[in-house]
């Protein structure tokens, strides 16, 4: 920011004098009037930020300055100096247009406090039309465009808004990377609504959610009659995208029999449905997403390399939160008022404490943990206002997973012995996962999911 302007209108030599070496010497600019009509004079020829103005002059009184102050000069701040303090003048003053009052006698710390507490006001109009110049410019310019919930003007943000805008109209694949939370899918979503495609349907899958034979009926379709429980036709993913974007979540996990598949569709436009000998043709462009390294995928032997390449055409790269802190003061407000609205806690707000607290925070969770975050302690407020206090949760519950480090934790022995147990109930169940669901006495879909979250979906067969 550039230093503060700030003029000076005191018509006592003295006075002026100490007051603009006592400024000056603490960084602002000054300017120096000996009177109201010398004053505005200056203020035709020089933009200021603040003007500290005697009350009681000869030629013109502080009062008369303020208002033409605010009838010339209207974004300029005000602050009125008298010897002669009563409530009656600083009323007079402030409907003037005075934004402080300052009685004298006064000390250098006063004055240099009323000063800087204009100076943050000054800053905070700056920074307001700084970013308002700026969306001018990504909106003129045809860079940014309605984002959705996308939030940042980080330079990591300015590039991904770039990227998207370039990739956009264009109908080749494009893949995110970036760290889960960090927003894959908004920006999927982006591209497809500043695309041609964008009055055609988006669909999306998590490649990582599903067992292989289930995400093969998924993508693909399936006929009726093509397994057990495939009771009708069902149109897959891909059929349902056609003219639209479909988007393929988290695609490093894709089991290598699928990503086969995936390649012939990328290749030729064509595929059959599970069960089915009618080759179908789909117009779809493919946006993919994965928090993993794929080159490193690729030599591992995990990844096609030439899926790989058929995938990797547009790259976008998405910033982890803690590369990119100068956008939670924007991210966090958005978050309160859309979690006040629906918490019924409309006036929520954020202090400079609570805002300290989360920029001091490395977010390994980024964003989705930054909302939960700011959920909880929503939920948990009991005033308007969220600060250091209600956010206390994050250092203790850090300081305790530290503790917990150097003890067995339950959690992890619960989890192994729950690995353990659907490792057997798989290997007595001859890998069939329906029959492995009944001996454990859980839901099929439960069985999923723990195979999921302990990377057994590869083990056992569908029956």
């Amino acid at each position: 920011m550039n230093p503060i302007r700030v003029l000076i209108v005191e018509d006592n030599d003295a006075m002026r004098d100490g007051m603009s070496q006592i400024l000056q010497k603490a960084g602002y600019s000054v300017l120096a009037a000996r009177g109201g009509p010398e004053g505005l004079a200056i203020l035709e020829r020089q933009a200021a930020d603040l003007v500290i103005c005697d009350y009681k002059m000869a030629e013109m009184d502080g009062i008369e300055v303020l208002k033409r102050l605010r009838g010339r000069f209207p974004d300029v701040l005000s602050i009125v100096m008298t010897a002669f303090g009563t409530i009656e003048l600083a009323v007079e003053a402030m409907k003037a247009g005075a934004w402080d009052f300052v009685n004298k006698p006064f000390s250098q710390e006063e004055l240099l406090l009323k000063t800087s507490r204009a100076a943050e006001v000054v800053n905070q109009r700056r920074q307001v039309l700084r970013l308002a110049e700026e969306n001018r410019f990504w909106r003129d310019e045809d860079v940014r465009f309605n984002y959705g919930e996308i939030i940042g003007e980080s330079s990591g943000m300015k590039a991904v808004y770039r990227t998207i805008s370039r990739v956009a109209p264009n109908d080749t694949s494009v893949l995110i990377y970036g760290e889960s939370g960090t927003g894959k899918e908004l920006v999927a979503r982006a591209v497809h609504f500043q695309s041609s495609r964008k009055d055609f349907p988006f669909i999306r899958v998590n490649c990582g959610a599903l067992a292989e034979g289930i995400l093969e009926s998924e993508l693909f379709g399936h006929e009726k009659g093509a397994f057990t429980g495939a009771i009708r036709r069902k149109k897959g993913r891909f059929e349902l995208a056609d003219r639209g974007t479909l988007f393929l979540d988290e695609v490093g996990d894709l089991p290598f029999g699928i990503q086969v598949k995936l390649l012939r569709v990328l290749q030729e436009r064509e595929f059959e449905r599970v069960g089915g000998e009618e080759t179908l043709r789909v117009d779809v462009r493919v946006i993919a997403a994965t928090h993993h390294i794929l080159q490193d995928e690729v030599k591992s032997g995990r990844f096609r390399e030439d899926l790989f390449y058929r995938l990797h055409i547009l790259p976008i790269q998405l910033p982890p939160l803690r590369e990119r802190k100068e956008d939670i003061p924007l991210l966090a407000a958005h978050f309160i008022k859309r979690l006040g609205r629906e918490l019924r806690k409309p006036e929520m707000r954020l202090s400079e404490s609570g805002l300290n607290v989360l920029t001091a925070y490395d977010w390994p969770g980024n964003i989705r943990e930054l909302e939960n975050v700011l959920e909880r302690a929503v939920v948990l407020s009991e005033g308007n206002e969220i600060g250091e206090a209600d956010l206390s949760f994050m250092t203790s519950e850090a300081q305790g997973t530290k503790v917990a480090d150097s003890f067995l934790n339950l959690g992890a022995v619960l989890a192994s012995v729950e690995k353990r147990q659907i490792e057997n109930a798989l290997k007595a169940a001859g890998g069939i996962k329906a029959k492995a669901a009944r001996l454990l006495g859980v839901k099929e879909s439960a069985l999923y999911y723990k195979l999921e979250k302990y990377k057994l979906r590869k083990r056992g067969r569908e029956g």
